[in-house]
């Protein structure tokens, strides 16, 4: 299994994949507390240090980009000195922005996280959220219609923000008839019905809970949920994110894989879900069946919640994830 998950991970240099969803800014401010504010009672933060990331959608871009991989961008920013810093982030990976709508009456969404001695004091969200219609929708359609031929496979990445509607889907699945793509969902609770006819979703057992009116509260419940939406939803295959618990892999013929966490530590659960969508779908386009993916991006996982902030992994530390876990034979059993 070791040679199976660390031999395609070379490979991801040669895939490319279009990534759509809700784009933003992922800021932190870096401080450190050694008073209490006499105006009121809440921390001073001393601020030391102030980062910009790609976010939302553009964080599933970033670890496509991470681990070696192509990606293309679809979504909308604003026409804002925000959106501009996008689009140099994107630039400085040489990384394409065709796809990109930018909207003047839609500012470019950024989450700002004020964190002190590593731990987060108080988060400000500056978006406008709503859905995307009209001439920025079919914008949209038409940039992924464009976009098809120089891509493997597809991830759409749904943060609730406007892009990711019933209307939007709608469309994608009339541009993507007959095309032979991959389709992974990060699905949002209250969209799920909008996912029919894809690949695979992978909601957080929270999600996966609300999605089905299930409460999720041991194996028999999990596995009732989780075919559930198999379903419903009509896709071909279900993973549950379990946090600490690990993930479940429901496939369409009836098999349930369960994958215990491979995570030494956990420091912050930021972005996670951008690394397992990322990962799974990569591993998918290199040619690993689904589960042996779906272990791939559990070591993805297992790697970044070990970092503090919206992290990222790099095939080398996957490598070293993977090589290094002193419990393989619980997962070579499955």
């Amino acid at each position: 299994m070791v040679d199976r998950l660390t031999g395609v991970l070379t490979s991801f240099r040669n895939t490319s994949i279009l990534v759509i969803g809700d784009i933003m800014i992922d800021q932190f401010i870096w401080g450190k507390v050694s008073r209490i504010s006499p105006e009121a009672p809440v921390p001073v933060v001393d601020v030391t240090n102030e980062t910009f990331l790609l976010g939302g959608a553009a964080n599933v871009l970033n670890n496509i980009f991470a681990l070696g991989g192509q990606a293309v961008i679809c979504g909308v920013i604003g026409r804002d000195p925000m959106g501009d810093k996008i689009c140099d982030m994107l630039l400085e990976r040489g990384l394409s922005q065709h796809a990109l709508v930018r909207l003047d009456d839609r500012p470019t969404a950024v989450k700002t996280r004020v964190v002190a001695h590593s731990q987060q004091v108080v988060r400000v969200d500056r978006e406008k959220k709503g859905p995307v219609t009209g001439k920025a929708l079919k914008e949209l359609l038409r940039a992924i219609e464009e976009t098809l031929p120089q891509v493997k496979g597809i991830i759409v990445s749904d943060y609730g923000k406007g892009v990711i509607t019933r209307e939007f889907m709608d469309g994608l699945r009339a541009v993507t008839k007959g095309a032979a793509q991959i389709i992974s969902v990060d699905p949002k609770v209250g969209h799920f019905r909008r996912y029919r006819e894809t690949t695979i979703i992978t909601p957080n057992h929270l999600e996966a809970s609300r999605a089905t009116g299930i409460d999720i509260t041991d194996m028999e419940t999990l596995i009732k949920a989780g075919k559930k939406l198999l379903h419903d939803i009509d896709c071909r295959s279900v993973i549950i994110t379990r946090g600490e618990a690990g993930m479940s892999l429901f496939e369409g013929d009836g098999r349930v894989t369960h994958i215990p966490t491979v995570a030494r530590q956990v420091f912050d659960v930021t972005g996670a879900g951008d690394t397992v969508i990322a990962a799974l779908t990569l591993g998918m386009l290199a040619g690993l069946e689904l589960k042996d993916a779906a272990m791939l991006a559990n070591f993805a996982a297992g790697v970044v919640v070990g970092e503090v902030g919206t992290s990222v992994v790099t095939p080398e530390k996957l490598r070293k994830a993977i090589t290094s876990f002193d419990h393989m034979e619980q997962l070579t059993a499955l």
